[in-house]
């Protein structure tokens, strides 16, 4: 470790190989709190790399709970966090608006550390037993057309730095690594990313790891699609930027998508938008992002208008709810 600093001190990268090498230890207790803090910080100021990420993305699916799923394509739809809005769960009620669509969803999610409601806490809201039974979340998957994976079962590496992420100001790559280390490894996402150089950088790595993608940011700084103005959004097969107007829309007001001030709060908002009750702006925010979400699905083979159209379906004919009803069902 005290090589890998030295050289992180001159300016040089480190290779995916020796990233995962490093992961892999911190798990195996190899190093001082010392060194692994000397090491984020060296990394955080630097800016990681293409390499350097996809490094530690090996070592946490390495050292981690495995899910393989019996099912070939479903998606994951998450957000990188962190954007300071403190949104209701857009990603993860859009998540079922997609499923009731009849697509295949496993949504990789975890409790909220910057905002009221993460997306462990808006579904156990909702009395579900989190599990890693192989066989229930094959069942769901089955049954249900979505699963819900939440990360402290899986991730075992992350519980050998918390401490330290706690302790530290700033961000570090572990805030990276969340929407790329879903233990199921879907070949399908839709990632919010809240700059463009966080899109720049998951551009390059989704190519790398070679899965179906699209890559969102709201220009005002949301990392998902907020509707409050333009949005751009980077997929396998096109880069554009939209208005809300471009898909029919109006213009959002920001405290429209406020999560409000404590979990039951948002679980209300979320179960309002799967019952088709919501406020217009906070269902046409997750017709947007789940509209997204389906074109990837798609492969970009449907239209965004026509991606619309399935994904209001979705809601209107109660086949959005329906679905987490029977989710709740089953892991409950």
């Amino acid at each position: 470790m005290k090589g890998y600093l030295f050289r992180l001190l001159n300016h040089e990268e480190l290779s995916r190989e020796e990233m995962k090498t490093i992961l892999v230890g911190i798990t195996h207790s190899e190093y001082p709190n010392e060194q692994i803090t000397a090491l984020l910080t060296c990394l955080q100021m630097r800016g990681v790399t293409v390499d350097e990420l996809l490094g530690f993305r090996d070592g946490i699916l390495e050292t981690g709970v495995p899910v393989p799923l019996d099912c070939d394509r479903y998606i994951d739809v998450v957000g990188t966090g962190g954007d300071r809005k403190n949104t209701f769960n857009i990603s993860t009620t859009s998540c079922f608006v997609i499923a009731g669509a009849g697509y295949k969803v496993a949504k990789h999610g975890n409790y909220a550390a910057t905002s009221t409601s993460g997306a462990s806490n808006v579904i156990a809201q909702h009395g579900v037993k989190f599990t890693d039974d192989l066989d229930q979340l094959n069942r769901c998957m089955q049954e249900a057309g979505i699963v819900y994976l939440h990360a402290q079962l899986f991730a075992k590496a992350m519980k050998f730095v918390g401490p330290i992420r706690k302790a530290l100001p700033f961000p570090t790559i572990f805030n990276l690594l969340g929407p790329l280390v879903n233990p199921s490894q879907p070949s399908c996402q839709l990632l919010g990313v809240a700059n463009l150089d966080q899109m720049r950088l998951y551009h390059q790595v989704y190519q790398r790891i070679g899965i179906d993608y699209g890559i969102v940011n709201s220009i005002d700084g949301y990392d998902e699609i907020s509707l409050t103005g333009d949005f751009k959004v980077t997929t396998n097969n096109y880069e554009r930027i939209f208005s809300p107007r471009d898909l029919g829309f109006d213009i959002a007001k920001p405290e429209e998508l406020v999560a409000g001030a404590t979990e039951q709060e948002a679980k209300e908002i979320f179960d309002a938008v799967l019952e088709n009750r919501a406020l217009p702006a906070q269902k046409n925010i997750v017709l947007a992002n789940a509209a997204f979400g389906i074109q990837v699905l798609e492969k970009g083979q449907k239209s965004i208008e026509e991606s619309i159209a399935i994904a209001r379906e979705s809601i209107d004919s109660g086949a959005a709810l329906r679905t987490f009803k029977k989710f709740v069902e089953l892991n409950s």
